[in-house]
C-alpha cells in the first residue's frame, strides 16, 4: 500500500477514535462510540499489516478471526461481577504488546535485519520508555488481576519499602541510560525488562483493595502511554494519537477517582497505606446495637413510602442481583412510588461498575443519579435501600477525623427516614473498618444474599 494511502486510512482511524471517545461520555451514545472506536482499531491494524509488512492476506484474516473468537469467548464467559478483572487483563495486554514491539525493534536493529529503529538516540530513548512503561503496566496489571480475583489480597508493606522502590527506580533509569548509550549489549535490555517488572510488581503490591478502582484507572492510563511511546518507536502517527487519547483520558479518570475517595494520587501510586483507625473496634461499635429485620418487615415499610433510593455496591455484583432489583423497581413504580439510584464513583471495583450492571438489567439511565445529584435528595427520601455497599455509605467519613476514610465524599443515606442495609454479614469493606451506619437509629439490617433478599422482598410485597 502506498504511503499516502496508509496515512489517509490512519487519519480515518484517528477520527473514529476521537468520535468514539466522545460518544463514550454519554450513556445513550456509548454503544455507538464503542463500535466506532472498535472499527477505528480494526482499520488501523489492517492498514499497518498491509502497508508495513509482507504478510499474506490469509495470515491477516486468520489472525483477525482468532482474535475475534478469543474476544467473543471472553465476553461471553466473563460475568459482570468479574468485569474489573477483565479490564485489568486488557490493560496488561496493552502494556505487554508495547513491551514486545519495542523489544523486537531493538533486537532487529542489533542483528542488522529489517531495522525498525533508525539507529538514532531518540529512537532508542523511545524504545526504552516503551519497554519501561509497558513492562510496569503488564506486571502491575497481572498483580491487580490477582488481587481482584482474591488470589493475592494482603498488601505488601514493610518499613523502608519506599526506599527500596526508590532504589529500584534509580537502577531502572541507570540501566535504560546504559542501554541507550551502548545499544549493542543484549544484557542491558534483559536487565531493563527485569527491573521494570519488579518495579511494576512493587508499585501495585502495597496497594489495598480500597484503592483498587484507582489502580485500574492508572494502569489504563499507563497502557495508553506505553502505546504512545511505541508509536514513536515505529514512527506511527496513528499509534501516537491513540495512545495519547487513552493515556490522557485514563489520567483524568484517575483524578476523578482520587477526588471521590479523598485520596492523594501520589500516595496511591506510591502504595502508601491508609492511616490507621484510632477509634473503636468492630465489636465495640456493633455490640448489642444491630437491629435485624426480615423481608416481610421491609415490604411493610416500602408499602407506605413515596420515594425509595437504591444504593448498589459490590454485593449486588457478586450476587448478580441487578435483574431482581429491576423487578423490584418496576413493582414499586406500579404502586406510584418514585425509585432512584444513588451511584458512588467508586462503588464496586472499577469506575462505572454499577452503571454497567444496572444497564445490563435495562434500568433507565435517567434513574441513575451521581453523588452530587442524589445527596440533597436523601433528606426527602422515605427509604434508602443499600445493597452490598459499605465504605461509600459510612458516616464515619464525616464524623470521625481519625478514620482512614475521613473526608471521603460519601452517599448520605443516613439522612433518609429509614435505611435498609442488605448484607450477608457485618464484614468490613475494603477500608477494613466498622460502619457506623449499621448501628444508626434509623437503620435496619437484612442479613442475606443480595439477590435472595430482593426476591424475598418482592414476594412479600406481592402477597
Amino acid at each position: 500500500m502506498p504511503s499516502d494511502f496508509a496515512q489517509f486510512f490512519y487519519l480515518i482511524a484517528s477520527v473514529l477514535f476521537i468520535i468514539g471517545l466522545k460518544g463514550l461520555t454519554r450513556p445513550r451514545t456509548a454503544p455507538r462510540g464503542n463500535i466506532l472506536s472498535a472499527a477505528g482499531m480494526l482499520l488501523a491494524v489492517i492498514t499497518a499489516l498491509v502497508s508495513e509488512t509482507n504478510l499474506n492476506w490469509g495470515y491477516i484474516i486468520f489472525g483477525l478471526a482468532s482474535g475475534a473468537v478469543i474476544g467473543l469467548w471472553l465476553a461471553y464467559k466473563t460475568q459482570m461481577a468479574s468485569m474489573p478483572q477483565l479490564v485489568a487483563l486488557f490493560n496488561g495486554f496493552g502494556g505487554g504488546a508495547s513491551l514486545l514491539v519495542a523489544t523486537v525493534a531493538i533486537l532487529s536493529t542489533q542483528r542488522s535485519e529489517v531495522a525498525l529503529l533508525d539507529g538514532g538516540v531518540f529512537s532508542y530513548i523511545a524504545a526504552a520508555v516503551s519497554i519501561i512503561i509497558g513492562t510496569i503496566t503488564f506486571f502491575g496489571s497481572m498483580l491487580a488481576f490477582a488481587k481482584l480475583q482474591g488470589i493475592s489480597r494482603q498488601p505488601l508493606n514493610f518499613k523502608g519499602l519506599q526506599i527500596v522502590k526508590g532504589l529500584f527506580f534509580g537502577c531502572m533509569l541507570l540501566c535504560a541510560v546504559v542501554m541507550v548509550t551502548f545499544p549493542g549489549k543484549l544484557i542491558w535490555l534483559i536487565a531493563l525488562i527485569a527491573l521494570s517488572a519488579l518495579f511494576g510488581i512493587m508499585l501495585v503490591a502495597p496497594i489495598g483493595g480500597a484503592n483498587m478502582p484507582v489502580v485500574i484507572a492508572v494502569l489504563n492510563s499507563y497502557s495508553g502511554l506505553a502505546a504512545g511511546a511505541t508509536g514513536f518507536v515505529l514512527d506511527n502517527t496513528m499509534l501516537i494519537i491513540a495512545g495519547s487519547l487513552v493515556g490522557a483520558s485514563g489520567m483524568l479518570l484517575t483524578r476523578v477517582m482520587c477526588k471521590a475517595m479523598n485520596r492523594s494520587l501520589t500516595h496511591v501510586l506510591l502504595g502508601k497505606p491508609m492511616a490507621k483507625m484510632t477509634g473503636l473496634h468492630q465489636e465495640e461499635v456493633y455490640a448489642g446495637k444491630i437491629k435485624s429485620t426480615s423481608a416481610e418487615e421491609v415490604a411493610m415499610v416500602l408499602e407506605s413510602t413515596r420515594r425509595v433510593v437504591i444504593v448498589p455496591g459490590f454485593g449486588m455484583a457478586v450476587s448478580q442481583a441487578q435483574f431482581a432489583v429491576r423487578d423490584l423497581t418496576q413493582l414499586l413504580e406500579r404502586r406510584n412510588i418514585e425509585v432512584l439510584f444513588g451511584i458512588h464513583p467508586v462503588a464496586g471495583r472499577m469506575p462505572g461498575h454499577m452503571n454497567v450492571l444496572l444497564a445490563e438489567a435495562d434500568i433507565s439511565y435517567d434513574k441513575l443519579k451521581d453523588m452530587d445529584s442524589i445527596n440533597p435528595i436523601f433528606d426527602q427520601t422515605d427509604v434508602s435501600l443499600v445493597i452490598g455497599a459499605n465504605d461509600v455509605v459510612n458516616p464515619d467519613a464525616r464524623q470521625n477525623p481519625d478514620s482512614p476514610i475521613a473526608g471521603m465524599p460519601i452517599l448520605n443515606v443516613d439522612r433518609s427516614k429509614t435505611v435498609v442495609v442488605i448484607k450477608r454479614s457485618l464484614s468490613p469493606g475494603f477500608a477494613g473498618i466498622p460502619n457506623t451506619l449499621f448501628v444508626a437509629d434509623n437503620t435496619l439490617m437484612l442479613f442475606d444474599d443480595g439477590k435472595a433478599a430482593i426476591n424475598a422482598i418482592i414476594a412479600a410485597l406481592k402477597s
